[in-house]
């Protein structure tokens, strides 16, 4: 797949996932209440910054037993594959196709391995166990329930679309998220979103810089901080398009 250049990724990794998603709104792509995780899936270590990258997808189930075969049989050909198919860094997304989550997704050892071959986080419709080991790690951790077994875990298919918190995740996504949830960037404007959030933030500092002081300010300053606001905020795809072309 095609790489994005990592100064795009540095510079989302800077910005809160609100702020991709207002940047993302911008350029009308997709409809608002698409392409975001819901809020079951929680972020276990909320301290941590942000995290940005590549998708590595599969799908897990632990309420039965297996017919055969070790438990994390699969997490050495989904090692591979990524190695393989996707640049880094990467993020891991689980699918628990469990009626309801019954064991952990997760534990130390798995993000161990994860980590260890560039991957900087993990999102999981299941469950999560380890917390203090995995959290000793850096490795950022997003689940929706803590679970103290494992129950029959297994990896079942690697690589594939995922549905995790109601939004689809494809392998090779670009994944961002951070304390306020997870959202996946179309990955043809993942250089507008990077430069559209700067620009999205110094907008609101129209408002925000405004209401910095002791003393309210009038309604009349209210709206007209609104109103620049706003202004700033509808020139930004141009200003962004501008200055990639200049690039080129």
């Amino acid at each position: 797949m095609e790489e994005t250049p990592a100064k795009y990724l540095a510079m989302l990794q800077k910005h809160d996932t609100p702020t991709v998603c207002n940047a993302i709104e911008l350029f009308d792509v997709r409809p608002r209440s698409w392409g975001f995780m819901g809020g079951e899936i929680k972020a276990l270590f909320p301290q941590m910054p942000p995290i940005v990258g590549y998708a590595t997808t599969a799908t897990f189930r632990s309420a039965l037993p297996q017919e055969s075969g070790d438990g994390y049989s699969n997490i050495v050909e989904q090692v591979r594959r990524f190695e393989s198919e996707l640049p880094r860094p990467r993020v891991v997304v689980f699918q628990d196709v469990d009626e309801s989550p019954c064991g952990a997704t997760f534990g130390e050892v798995m993000c161990t391995i994860y980590q260890r071959y560039g991957c900087v986080g993990l999102i999981t419709s299941g469950g999560a166990r380890d917390l203090d080991q995995v959290e000793g790690k850096g490795f950022a951790c997003f689940a929706s329930s803590v679970i103290p077994s494992h129950a029959y875990c297994r990896i079942l298919d690697v690589h594939v679309p995922v549905t995790v918190g109601g939004c689809l995740v494809r392998p090779g996504d670009i994944i961002h998220a951070d304390r306020n949830g997870a959202t996946t960037i179309p990955a043809d404007l993942v250089p507008e979103i990077a430069l559209a959030c700067e620009k999205f933030v110094d907008a609101e500092r129209e408002i925000l810089g405004l209401l910095e002081g002791d003393a309210s300010p009038s309604i009349e300053e209210l709206a007209g901080a609104q109103q620049r606001m706003r202004q700033r905020q509808a020139a930004i795809v141009d200003e962004v398009r501008r200055e990639l072309e200049a690039e080129r």
